[in-house]
Formats: structure tokens, sequence, C-alpha cells
């Protein structure tokens, strides 16, 4: 048995293909899994767990299958859907997780997950603007406003991000590898993976003690999918891309 890992499916009703890949994949490659872990950005925008779309009841019956089945399935927020709440995660069948955990495989072999918008320091603006909307007041005070409201509100705000993006440079979209490898020689972990920056690759960086450290990438979905297996049985972790 093997857990999976995926982040950045970005659902929304405009890409329909994006959402039949994605249940593909819950149907035919989760079911078979141990447990699944989604690192953030499931949605391309979460107003409220009170947003009842077809879309949402669709995605929380199946990964409800999943519970039913005896697969756990985990969920660490994105910076698209950090307003995802208990009552849609129980609807799902999801435990939902802090912002960064250390998952220790049977072999010993430790595993930083994380979304990974928080590696990306280079970007002060945004971390700034995490800081304020992460705040527990801010949110609940969010959730209180109507639903058009929040909508509105939600459709000036990716007005300012798509800007701010476009004005970005290369380095304020990436990791800061620095950080990254701090985090992994402070919690004694040889593996982060994470998403985010839709960016698919593998660091290979060698640590305080000349170990090996791999920082692994999971690409968003459009085209293709992107998912990390690892398989506690033999140790082997496999990145795929896939069509959907």
């Amino acid at each position: 048995m093997s857990i999976l890992f995926v982040s950045d499916i970005h659902l929304r009703s405009e890409s329909p293909d994006v959402t039949d890949g994605f249940l593909n994949f819950l149907n035919y490659c989760a079911i078979r899994a141990q447990s699944l872990y989604i690192l953030g950005d499931l949605f391309e925008i979460w107003l409220g767990d009170d947003d009842y779309k077809s879309l949402h009841i669709n995605i929380a019956k199946a990964l409800k299958r999943l519970q039913q089945k005896k697969i756990s399935c985990y969920f660490i927020h994105g910076n698209r859907d950090f307003l995802l709440g208990e009552k849609y995660a129980k609807a799902c069948g999801m435990t939902l997780l802090s912002s960064k955990q250390i998952l220790k495989l049977k072999s010993g072999k430790k595993i930083v997950i994380l979304h990974g918008d928080t590696l990306c320091t280079d970007d002060k603006l945004y971390q700034l603007f995490r800081k304020c909307f992460r705040n527990i007041v801010a949110q609940r005070l969010f959730l209180l406003l109507p639903l058009s409201v929040r909508s509105r509100i939600f459709g000036i705000i990716r007005s300012c991000c798509v800007r701010h993006k476009q004005c970005k440079s290369k380095k304020k979209l990436n990791i800061n590898l620095r950080i990254a490898t701090d985090i992994l020689v402070k919690n004694h972990a040889d593996i982060m993976i994470h998403g985010h920056t839709h960016q698919p690759t593998i660091y290979k960086i060698f640590g305080s003690k000349k170990d090996m450290l791999n920082i692994m990438v999971l690409g968003g979905w459009n085209k293709y999918g992107s998912m990390i297996e690892v398989n506690e049985e033999n140790n082997n972790i496999v990145f795929m891309e896939f069509p959907i």
C-alpha cells in the first residue's frame, strides 16, 4: 500500500476536464492507496462551507468514498482554499492538518509536507497579505458577510493578485531553497513535498552532514495531473505526471 500526495488541482466549474481528471484519479488510483494527502488549493476559490455548489457536493461525495473504503484522506490548506472548514472536511471524510506536518515512515525516514506558499519568502507583499488574511478574527468576520459580498471581495482581491503576479520576478515566484533546507535540517528530515509554485521539479541538496536532501515540488493540474507516491514497504518514492 502506498501514500499519495497531490496539490494545486484548482477545481472550478469552468474547468470540467480537470474535475473529471481528479475524479478519475480518486476512483482508479487513490482507491488503491493507504492514504491520500491533499496539500492545498484543491479548489480555485473557497468562500466558505456554506457555498453549496454542485461541484463541491460531487467532490465531497467522491472523497467520502475513500473513507468508506478505509482510506485516510488529509488536507493542508492552500492559499486559495484556506477558508475550507471542519464542516466541509467532515462531509469529505478528510482530516484537516496544520500548515506544516512531519510524517514518519515505518523505516524511520521523515517527510516534511506543506502547501509551499510560506517558502516564497522573497515575495514580501504576499507574505504580508497571508499574515493578515490567515488571522482567525479576520476570517470569522469575513465569513459573517453574505456569500454574494464575499464573492465580490474575492473578485477584487484576485484582480489585484493577478496584476501583482504579472509584476513579480521569477525569483519571487520560486521558493527560498535556504529556508526549505533549514526546515529539513531542523526537523531531521530527508524529504520535503510541497506544491504552490506550479513548477514540478526535484531539488537535490547536500545537508549540513553532507547527506542528500530532496525537495519535491508537485505541479498544478491542467492538461496533466501530478502526484508523488511513497511506498512504505520498499521506501520507493516516485514522482508522476499523467494526462487528464
